[in-house]
């Protein structure tokens, strides 16, 4: 603990309640007999679900590049945590104005294309666990009941893609198609999202069917990358 104060810079009081709230959490563990520190499980599995994503991203890459490229628009590669999703990569729109997106960025699930894309093909118990967390009202058009929602999963996996509406932010539309594997199970979502006076509800309509050709070559390159590893 000395050791990890001296090095950060912090009062060892401050080292002391920090670690223990790790330690609870099982990111770090003490060896009892001499109260070092080491990486805990929980660490340990969130750097090899890092390493695991970047192989995502790695294969994923390039088709975000050719889907910004041929739509103009900002391209995303999203996995779902809890009731959020968050973007594991990024690639901007090259137009002058475009949705303002970072890789990292955390958005509530049940209100944006790419959540909705991956709980369309999730059991109904873990839909039911992410509402449970609350459906806030963020722009007129968010859905605010369960029985629309649900509704709006079922013509997600009919059509194979699904639409946000101006439904997390005023101005901004979306469409996902989700990547899923060798037993239908959604493990990303790729999305294209932008101005919803450029990105209309009709255009995503037609481009729909083009985003899951691309999609559907990633899932077969990543069941391949899957089965050779």
């Amino acid at each position: 603990m000395t050791q990890i104060a001296e090095r950060v810079g912090i009062h060892k009081s401050t080292v002391h309640r920090l670690l223990a709230t790790l330690q609870e959490k099982h990111f770090v563990e003490r060896d009892k007999s001499t109260g070092a520190y080491r990486l805990g499980i929980n660490m340990l599995q969130m750097a090899y679900l890092t390493l695991e994503h970047n192989d995502l991203r790695h294969i994923v890459a390039p088709y975000l590049r050719q889907l910004s490229e041929q739509h103009r628009e900002t391209v995303n590669l999203s996995i779902l945590d809890g009731a959020d999703v968050i973007y594991l990569d990024v690639v901007e729109s090259p137009q002058r104005v475009k949705l303002a997106a970072a890789t990292g960025q955390r958005l509530p699930a049940f209100c944006t294309a790419s959540g909705k894309a991956l709980l369309a093909f999730l059991p109904i118990e873990v839909v039911q666990q992410v509402l449970a967390r609350g459906m806030p009202r963020y722009t007129q058009n968010t859905l605010e009941s369960v029985d629309s929602f649900l509704e709006d999963l079922n013509q997600t996996r009919e059509r194979g893609f699904s639409l946000s509406l101006q439904e997390y932010e005023e101005g901004i539309n979306a469409i996902a198609v989700p990547i899923l594997d060798h037993n239908n199970q959604p493990i990303a979502s790729v999305a294209i999202a932008g101005p919803s006076y450029r990105l209309t509800q009709e255009k995503m309509l037609e481009i729909g069917p083009k985003i899951m050709a691309t999609v559907k070559e990633i899932s077969t390159e990543v069941e391949i990358a899957t089965n050779s590893s």
